[in-house]
């Protein structure tokens, strides 16, 4: 299993450590987007835990057949800083 496929059958099965572990390694990829996005630290920290939020709460979302975790949460991350952008 590839590590990517693996954290995603752990967040489904509800691993907990899976999500610090995911945290971990793509935080400052999800927070760079955003900051380079919103231009606000304060809504870079926000998008940045809304993403993760996401992810815990909706494991199934990302589907590792079709791309890399990492990729599926910055795609996320721009999306999301960009409607924070919007709203402003």
């Amino acid at each position: 299993m590839s590590g990517d496929t693996d954290l995603h059958a752990r967040l489904v099965a509800g691993d907990l450590d899976a999500l610090a572990a995911v945290y971990d390694a793509h935080c400052a990829y999800v927070y760079g987007v955003a900051i380079k996005v919103t231009g606000s630290q304060e809504y870079a920290e926000e998008v940045t835990q809304d993403v993760f939020a996401a992810l815990w709460e909706e494991p199934r979302a990302h589907d590792p057949r079709f791309g890399s975790l990492r990729g599926w949460l910055v795609t996320r991350a721009l999306h999301a800083a960009a409607m924070r952008v919007k709203v402003r």
